[in-house]
């Protein structure tokens, strides 16, 4: 076997495995061993019935006293039994596994794990795993991995085709020149990767994920550099002669720009007049409004007789942006052309909108990777934007930017990146901030709470509602999970739906949905037709709802804190009160401290850089930092020392060999020609 065969080369992997693999992403043998675990399991000492505390993930000894019983429900066949007697008593329940009746037998010791659960006056669990304590303590010596996976692929399944391909590969070389590799104290490549999969213990995990992060944010930065041409010799083949249009849109606009909107506008102005390209990133936290300053630029080529493009990454943020531009254009009296492309437009619809790229050559251009398509031939295109630029690989960018003979660059974010690390992710690129927010926008009133606050977060949630507004709940899982301690969206909806009786409209969101589901969810939720969306973070990028005024996030000791603020930035964007609730489960030292610094700051810039002051080198369960350069392990908040040490060493490669001639970088130079070992789109 090689490292491309196709995964079907494992035994026992069909062509319906293969498709349900596929679906995670997972295609060939190298796929499986790239597709790391999402979290890791540390089983706990066991505690008897009496000792349980609380609701959550545990393992609890006991003999059973009697034996289970097998009930049938329709097709549905159940197990159950009981640890314990009276009040103080664990109820446990297995669905479609009659064969635990003749399994377990009463009098002997074993040890269930699973999710515990409140039920009337004692404790449930449902579907435990079940132990000797022999085969339990075994598992107390080794993390567990937990992997992302889809209905049809269990978690043991995927950890036993991980350690087959592992076991019948020998795995791929070390890419990394050995000097680099003993300045930085980096493991062996094949170790981490066998202990990113299956650790040893805390210790070598932590050594393994370094390794593998600084790999990442090497390879990236290798491949930026080595890709991007020297923005001196761009020429500027589309010089700015007119700008009357813009002191016109400012004059009739119903409000004054920031002064760091002015300033950055200014910055771009003076980019598209120079003898260069433009090559700029513009940061603006959440609500900044980075969107005028973007329909500014593209009016500004408009008026020059250029055509510009805006990439937005979700087909809703695409429509949104449409709809928002040709309003302007309509108000603003601009004669512009504004064009939609996205992939759910219908066949006659997107030849319409191919065809006027052609046709107008100062034509305003909105889509999502759409505009990336080999159909898609712009006529002028001289200016290149990408919005929450973070979502798309740099390959990505160079694609759209090829469409145009050398157009002006300029990528947008509302990720907080603190400067240092923005200068060493973006290359060269000149960069602006948009560091406040619109006078008329109320700050954010925030809460930290933990979970006997809910009805009374539920009963607000109600009243704003009522009172004809909107809100959204977070959870970090998309369904049950066994492995999991943390709220999940199908649940957590259909518990709510209890709750409100459905007296209020529920809609769900969560990043396995067809684009299309996705897609008609937000636009439900945009019309009002939803009135509060349970969601994943998949909102974190998502339309701009200003009737929205509640965010509530439970399980928010699970998220970075500039996620957090990125989920928190989906409101407060009209004229009313908004409102953010923090739901903490772990009510733990460390946890407050970290949200304390959300309650008492909505500034984002602050808050990623108090996030850096914070994180440690074993910080890494729960949810990372979701999206940042759509790094597979990498997070630029946490691993910051390490995304420093990596373009360190790429500038000190490059200056000695530049195209990596050198016999010690032979391998590292066939990595670079052939592809990646890395899960990103580069």
């Amino acid at each position: 076997m090689k490292l491309d065969s196709p995964i079907t080369e494992i035994k026992g992997i069909g062509a319906k495995t293969e498709k349900l693999m596929n679906r995670i992403g997972v295609y060939t043998l190298w796929d499986i061993l790239l597709h790391y675990p999402r979290d890791y399991i540390k089983f706990q000492e066991p505690v008897t019935v009496p000792e349980i505390g609380a609701p959550g993930i545990c393992a609890v000894s006991g003999k059973l006293s009697d034996a289970l019983r097998l009930t049938r429900a329709g097709r549905m066949e159940i197990v159950t039994g009981k640890l314990g007697r009276g009040n103080k008593c664990l109820e446990l329940t297995w669905f479609h596994m009659p064969y635990m009746k003749s399994r377990l037998k009463p009098g002997e010791p074993y040890i269930f794990y699973g999710k515990i659960k409140e039920k009337g006056n004692h404790f449930a669990m449902e579907q435990p795993e079940v132990y000797t304590p022999e085969q339990y303590q075994g598992k107390m010596q080794a993390l567990q991995p937990v992997y992302s996976r889809t209905e049809g692929l269990s978690n043991s399944f995927l950890i036993k085709t991980v350690k087959q391909v592992l076991e019948e590969l020998s795995l791929t070389y070390d890419f990394l020149p050995e000097s680099i590799r003993k300045k930085r104290e980096l493991g062996e490549y094949n170790f981490a990767l066998q202990q990113i999969h299956f650790p040893d213990n805390m210790e070598q995990l932590t050594f393994a994920r370094r390794r593998l992060v600084y790999d990442e944010f090497f390879q990236f930065i290798l491949k930026m550099q080595m890709h991007k041409g020297k923005k001196e010799e761009i020429v500027n083949d589309f010089p700015i002669q007119r700008e009357t249009v813009i002191p016109y849109i400012l004059s009739h606009l119903p409000y004054s720009l920031t002064k760091a909107q002015k300033k950055c506008f200014d910055e771009i102005l003076v980019d598209l007049k120079k003898k260069t390209a433009m090559q700029r990133l513009v940061q603006g936290d959440v609500g900044s409004g980075k969107t005028i300053v973007a329909f500014l630029a593209m009016a500004l080529m408009g008026e020059n007789g250029y055509q510009s493009a805006l990439m937005a990454p979700t087909e809703v943020l695409a429509r949104q942006h449409y709809e928002n531009f040709v309003r302007m254009c309509r108000e603003f009296e601009l004669k512009r052309k504004v064009v939609l492309l996205t992939g759910s437009l219908t066949p006659k619809e997107k030849r319409s909108a191919q065809e006027d790229l052609k046709l107008f050559p100062d034509a305003m251009i909105i889509g999502t990777q759409a505009l990336l398509q080999e159909k898609a031939v712009f006529a002028n295109l001289g200016l290149v934007i990408t919005d929450e630029q973070h979502r798309f690989g740099v390959r990505q960018r160079e694609i759209l930017a090829e469409k145009g003979i050398n157009p002006h660059i300029l990528v947008m974010s509302a990720t907080p990146i603190p400067r240092t690390l923005a200068i060493i992710l973006y290359g060269d690129m000149d960069i602006s901030v948009i560091d406040e927010v619109p006078a008329k926008r109320l700050p954010i009133k925030n809460c930290v709470v933990d979970i006997s606050y809910r009805k009374k977060a539920y009963e607000f949630i109600r009243k704003e509602i009522g009172a004809g507004r909107q809100a959204y709940v977070i959870c970090p899982l998309v369904e049950f999970s066994q492995e999991l301690e943390g709220e999940n969206v199908e649940d957590y909806a259909k518990s709510l739906d209890l709750y409100y009786k459905g007296s209020i409209r529920i809609g769900v969101l969560n990043g396995k949905m067809k684009p299309g589901e996705k897609n008609q969810v937000m636009e439900d939720f945009f019309q009002n037709k939803i009135q509060l969306l349970v969601s994943t973070t998949v909102v974190e990028v998502g339309v701009d709802v200003s009737n929205a005024t509640v965010m509530m996030i439970e399980n928010a000791e699970r998220f970075g804190l500039a996620q957090l603020h990125q989920l928190r930035g989906r409101v407060g964007r009209g004229i009313e009160q908004s409102y953010c609730i923090m739901v903490d489960h772990a009510q733990s030292k460390a946890s407050k401290k970290r949200l304390d610094i959300l309650n008492k700051s909505n500034d984002g810039f602050y808050i990623a850089s108090e996030d850096l002051k914070l994180r440690g080198p074993g910080d890494f369960f729960g949810i990372r930092q979701s999206g940042e350069m759509l790094f597979a392990l990498g997070d630029i908040y946490q691993d910051a020392g390490v995304l420093k040490d990596a373009a360190e060493d790429v500038k000190e490669l490059l200056q000695k060999d530049p195209a990596l001639e050198q016999k010690e970088n032979e391998k590292l130079k066939v990595f670079v020609e052939n592809g990646s070992t890395s899960r990103w789109n580069l």
